[in-house]
């Protein structure tokens, strides 16, 4: 194989899922996933990119459409109402309502939200200054006596209120929005009534429209995973305790709602893996408060949506402990993919092993570019470690480990002040990389052996101890 002089020369794909090596099963079904929102169940060793593989799918999807939040119920604060605000990926509007060009609004309308000058009659976006004649839009022309007007009645408005005579003879309101670019928003009566009341009323945005489309969780706790209320101890009254619907708190998933919810090692999840099948089915959750002995223990908010892909990874030893309904729920609706532990030696891999290097050194940002002496040097510790964990002549897919021998190799070149890192620094950073257990292997013989040296007695070859 014909090597670069250095990593610095290997040029890096934008696709994420191309920077998965060796994992070409599991890259097409994430490919898919992506595309057809499908679920996945990643099974393997620690190390062989799970974690990396739900990253990169979460790259691929389009970003949320939905806004998530409270509203303060005045006729019952402990049932706090859901607002679902829905915005159009190209300019971030609600869709209620219509978004038409200013040159389709009355000419007084668009006067009073800035959009026409009075003066001239030019249409532009700036509502301060006319771009043609230079008129202050702010100083309406309203009559000889403006001196005397109000100066917020000179104003222009982001919002104008207006009506219109219906076919049926009755009137019905309408406004109109400055909204992106050279467009305006409108509003008639029936759209107009839902953003009215969820903006009259008080509103704690629970799941934001700008958020991370990656979602890991812990398991921790079921407030974690499925949210919580917060407790009051002045129970929510209004004079001197925060309301119900300000103490709401999401779970991840909702957090992960129309985004990638990661759970590794979800084996460990226990009897929290029904509450995840049962979002995953109905694709909302409600909130509530989850301490019994809490005043939010009687507030609920329910409805709350969290349609979300899951990727949930796992080793192979746990997979009897996975919930069968879930599984189920997962290969009813996705896919189950095996990750590889190695791949074969051949010059295709090399190159990928190659690019492997090059991403870990450009991810992390500290440590110098490797050169090619150190590029077959880690290669080869590739090929060792193949075949003392799987035991196979081929190059391993156990990359943790590879990755941390990379950066402690990269830390000693970037102390010792060297441009490339060399054959040295891989070499030396192979015996300081060594796991506990191959150090006390080394020092003491054994496993066993290193653990009676903690009780002071140690077994010499002739078979007598030492203190």
């Amino acid at each position: 194989m014909d090597l670069p002089e250095s990593t610095r020369d290997v040029a890096l794909p934008k696709d994420p899922l191309e920077m998965i090596i060796g994992q070409g099963g599991a890259v097409e079904a994430a490919r898919i996933a992506s595309r057809q929102r499908r679920h996945l169940l990643l099974v393997g060793p620690p190390g062989t990119g799970k974690s990396m593989i739900a990253q990169s799918l979460a790259h691929l999807i389009p970003p949320p459409k939905q806004e998530l939040a409270v509203l303060h119920n005045f006729s019952n604060p402990e049932r706090p109402m859901l607002d679902v605000r829905e915005f159009k990926p190209c300019s971030g509007s609600r869709e209620d309502g219509v978004v038409v060009p200013i040159s389709k609004i009355p000419k007084y309308i668009a006067e009073k939200l800035g959009c026409r000058c009075d003066i001239c009659g030019v249409l532009s976006t700036n509502p301060q200054v006319c771009p043609n004649c230079g008129a202050d839009k702010q100083m309406k022309r309203i009559s000889p006596f403006e001196d005397f007007v109000s100066a917020s009645a000179m104003k222009t408005k982001d919002r104008v209120y207006a009506t219109r005579k219906c076919p049926d003879g009755k009137e019905e309101i309408m406004v109109y929005e400055r909204a992106d670019g050279d467009k305006v928003r409108v509003y008639d009566q029936k759209s107009l009534t839902k953003v009215i009341d969820s903006e009259v009323r008080p509103r704690k945005v629970i799941v934001p429209l700008k958020r991370e489309t990656f979602i890991q969780a812990t398991g921790a706790s079921e407030t974690e995973l499925l949210g919580d209320v917060r407790h009051d101890p002045y129970g929510g009254h209004p004079e001197v305790g925060t309301l119900p619907y300000m103490r709401v708190v999401p779970g991840v998933i909702h957090e992960a709602h129309e985004g990638v919810l990661f759970i590794d090692e979800i084996a460990n999840l226990g009897y929290l893996q029904r509450y995840i099948l049962t979002a995953m089915q109905e694709k909302k959750f409600p909130i509530t408060g989850r301490n019994e002995s809490s005043t939010g223990a009687s507030v609920r908010v329910d409805g709350i949506p969290c349609d979300f892909i899951l990727v949930a990874a796992l080793n192979m030893s746990d997979l009897p402990s996975l919930l069968p309904p879930l599984r189920s729920r997962i290969t009813g609706n996705g896919y189950e993919v095996l990750l590889k532990t190695y791949m074969e030696d051949n010059e295709e891999n090399q190159r990928k092993m190659v690019q492997f290097i090059a991403q870990e050194i450009v991810k992390d940002g500290r440590i110098p570019h490797a050169n090619s002496n150190a590029i077959l040097a880690i290669i080869h510790e590739a090929r060792k470690r193949a075949k003392m964990i799987d035991d196979v002549a081929a190059l391993t897919l156990r990359l943790r480990g590879v990755s941390g021998i990379i950066k402690l190799a990269g830390d000693l070149a970037s102390v010792e002040g060297a441009e490339f890192i060399e054959k040295k620094h891989v070499e030396a950073a192979v015996k300081r990389g060594k796991t506990i257990e191959e150090q006390m292997n080394e020092r003491y013989g054994s496993l066993w052996r290193a653990g009676m040296s903690e009780y002071g007695r140690v077994e010499r070859g002739d078979g007598k101890e030492v203190a």
